[in-house]
């Protein structure tokens, strides 16, 4: 039996020459829909930002053309149709805060301090970027040797913007939402 001959070793500029196949293109993977730890852990954050006073850095957590709504009925439909308690576009908020900053402000003075304890938190609505979230909030103000309670359910839309969650628009429900409330000033 005749023996093969032996092929010399190819040359590495050969083996470069030879073609690559192209790795297939994958799209970027696309943001999800905030989950149920992350909704829990921002709105934690959101109450604990309240409570410590920091305002410029809760307003920072709305987007642009975020609203803030407290109802003065309860299962008020619209904000158009009667008074609310507070109805607030960005623009407000922003005079919100920088009241509650200034050392005028006549109805914080002295600063409330206050307590706020969040619970039940659900999604009730998602897609691929943004949620509803549903929550039921405790917050408890103390101010010229005075306590108030207030307590109901907070509805935010929670949006996904640059990897981070921002409010698109937060609805506070209070339990006596349609009883005589004295000057609310501090957000819920």
């Amino acid at each position: 039996m005749a023996r093969k001959p032996k092929r010399p070793p190819r040359s590495p500029a050969i083996r470069a020459r030879r073609p690559i196949a192209p790795r297939p293109r994958t799209a970027p993977p696309l943001p999800a829909a905030p989950d149920l730890h992350r909704c829990e852990q921002f709105l934690v954050h959101e109450a604990r930002l309240l409570d410590e006073g920091k305002f410029d850095d809760w307003l920072a957590l709305f987007t642009a053309d975020a609203w803030y709504w407290v109802p003065s009925e309860p299962d008020q439909p619209d904000p158009q149709q009667t008074v609310s308690l507070i109805y607030d576009d960005r623009r407000l908020l922003e005079t919100r805060v920088r009241r509650l900053a200034s050392p005028r402000m006549y109805s914080q003075e002295p600063r409330s301090r206050t307590s706020r304890v969040v619970t039940n938190i659900t999604i009730e609505a998602n897609d691929r970027t943004s949620c509803t979230v549903r929550s039921k909030f405790m917050m408890i103000e103390y101010r010229r040797e005075q306590q108030r309670i207030f307590a109901g359910t907070a509805l935010h839309r929670l949006v996904q913007s640059d990897g981070r969650i921002m409010i698109s628009w937060k609805r506070v429900d209070l339990v006596n939402c349609d009883a005589p409330l004295d000057g609310i000033t501090i957000p819920f």
